[in-house]
């Protein structure tokens, strides 16, 4: 293995094509589900470099040119899907617009499209190099929806991943766990009944007392990185009649899970204490982190990098084996009106990338 030190000539060169393909991935819209053309972006980008790759629905994967079942293999993850964009933008979304500051605006500049185009850049930058790990690239769809047709559709696919490195706004700080995600939909039961009367039984009283449940609630575990589990009611929703009394209050209520507790705990726990009945929209969107001595953790120690828990939910998730998130941006601004990203932290990016890599190379066991 023979990794040169990345020269700032390379390192201006990458940066260079990420700022082009991120503005092109900027004016094309990548709504979840809708990702195709942003797809095809990406596929015209690596047959230009004449890199090898696959393509399922709106996905496409790739390996590095010395890729060998003998060596462990590292996951390069992040999306290509957007939300749309909200109310509150004042500048046109789909319009890359670089700023005096060094800013450059556009849906999905920071979310994830820097880190994207980033850690493409750092894929090819090792493309050609025999490593003692292999890479594999993946730029996924319907991340934001943790859609079926996103990564998951593809893990199979893929191949055996030993742990993963996914693209998301963390600053290039690296997130070594993450909590993970329930919704749930709570149903209050009452009796109908004429609001002038004395008869009938009001839901959204009843609703009251658990909603007050959920905002009160401290969990006795807490999670050494996470913290604690959080619960927020987040929609509420009852009635349709000004002198009818309802009979039925649905609130839905957002629960940020950590390590300290298992999903089917929490639920038991939630089902003990409220009176209303609960309906998980899913329970498999689970909490992760790496073991203390993960080969990410002691790479990003030998390099100064900075690691937390992280309170946001990506395609870590879905992932059956260790991974970490990582990428240039802030999480704050994701989903954010006139949503960007700074020119520097792109660059910052690649080279945090590319440090990365280099640095699990030396310390992976030949």
């Amino acid at each position: 293995m023979n990794i040169l030190p990345l020269s700032n000539e390379q390192l201006e060169d990458y940066y260079q094509s990420a700022l082009a393909l991120l503005k092109a991935l900027i004016r094309t819209p990548s709504f979840s589900k809708e990702e195709a053309q942003t797809g095809d972006l990406l596929s015209d980008k690596l047959e230009a470099q004449g890199i090898y790759f696959e393509r399922k629905h709106h996905n496409l994967w790739m390996q590095n040119k010395y890729f060998h079942v003998d060596k462990p293999t590292l996951l390069l993850n992040s999306h290509h899907d957007t939300v749309k964009p909200n109310e509150g933008y004042t500048l046109n979304p789909f319009d890359p617009l670089v700023k005096e500051e060094g800013k450059l605006s556009g849906l999905g500049s920071n979310d994830a499209g820097a880190s994207l185009v980033a850690l493409l850049h750092t894929f090819i930058h090792f493309y050609e190099i025999d490593l003692p790990i292999n890479l594999v690239f993946a730029a996924t769809a319907e991340e934001e929806i943790s859609g079926e047709n996103g990564l998951r559709s593809i893990l199979a696919d893929l191949g055996p991943i030993d742990y993963a490195l996914v693209g998301e706004p963390t600053e290039m700080k690296m997130a070594i766990a993450e909590k993970g995600l329930m919704v749930l939909d709570v149903y209050a039961k009452g009796v109908t009944g004429h609001a002038a009367r004395d008869i009938g039984e009001n839901a959204i009283y009843k609703a009251m007392q658990d909603v007050a449940w959920f905002k009160n609630h401290v969990f006795d575990r807490k999670s050494s990185i996470l913290g604690p589990v959080k619960m927020a009611v987040t929609m509420i929703d009852a009635g349709y009649q000004h002198n009818l009394i309802p009979d039925t209050c649905h609130f839905v209520v957002d629960v940020r899970t950590t390590d300290a507790y298992t999903h089917s705990e929490i639920l038991g726990l939630i089902n003990q204490k409220i009176s209303s009945l609960v309906r998980p929209r899913s329970t498999h969107l689970n909490p992760s982190g790496l073991s203390h001595d993960h080969i990410l953790i002691q790479a990003a120690t030998r390099l100064g990098t900075d690691q937390f828990g992280s309170p946001t939910l990506s395609d870590q998730c879905l992932m059956p084996f260790p991974s970490a998130k990582m990428g240039p941006g802030l999480s704050e601004r994701s989903h954010s009106a006139d949503e960007f990203i700074y020119l520097d932290e792109i660059k910052q990016g690649i080279k945090g990338y590319i440090d990365l890599i280099t640095t699990l190379s030396k310390i992976t066991p030949k």
